[in-house]
């Protein structure tokens, strides 16, 4: 069983690069729906970001009210760093217990893990490949703005509030690169789903 982490910032095509292993075979572990699950009503990272962020980020129903939490942390990376502190941990540990299951089970040739923020624990510590998608920053930009239909500031806000694509590609041990179209990336991630350094078996 292989382990792939993957990675990349908004806008370079990350959930489009995952769709494509999911269709190659691979399970996919996303951690945007994991982070949604141990963030859930009554739990206990729900309370302490709470805690920390204040309580009218849960809703009448105990829902987090994740455009008053987004308000608060995506324009202060103080903020978005003590936000990320609560909850990756937590995002970590239920990544590595999933991996063990999946281990158990056998099921699955590779796994890939998919996160926007490539933590420690349950990401770098896990996975045996990292691979990074980049893309041309004005090609980032516009396909926020469309898909999102922010403005170009917004765009560029949430471009900034991210690691820089050097520190992405600090830690790559593949770069897929996406400035193309569908097609072109498909076949580099088909290309590089199947390659076997020279040698391996």
């Amino acid at each position: 069983m292989k382990i792939i982490g993957l990675t990349g910032g908004i806008g370079t095509g990350k959930s489009t690069v995952s769709s494509i292993l999911h269709n190659l075979g691979a399970k996919i572990i996303d951690a945007d729906i994991i982070s949604r699950q141990v963030t859930g009503k009554g739990s206990p990272v729900l309370k302490s970001i709470a805690e920390a962020f204040g309580n009218d980020i849960i809703d009448e129903n105990g829902e987090m009210r994740r455009s008053i939490l987004a308000s608060r942390v995506f324009s202060n990376k103080e903020a978005l760093e003590k936000l990320n502190s609560i909850t990756h941990p937590a995002i970590g540990d239920r990544i590595c217990e999933i991996v063990n299951n999946e281990k158990n089970l056998n099921e699955n040739d590779t796994i890939v893990v998919d996160v926007a923020i490539p933590f420690v624990h349950g990401f770098r510590d896990i996975a045996e490949e990292i691979w990074v998608v980049t893309a041309e920053k004005e090609k980032r930009i516009e396909r926020i703005m469309k898909r999102n239909n922010y403005s170009r500031e917004e765009a560029l806000g949430r471009i900034n509030s991210q690691m820089t694509e050097q520190e992405y590609l600090s830690i790559a041990d593949v770069i897929i690169e996406n400035n193309g179209d569908i097609t072109e990336l498909e076949q580099r991630v088909v290309k590089q789903f199947y390659f076997k350094p020279e040698g391996a078996v």
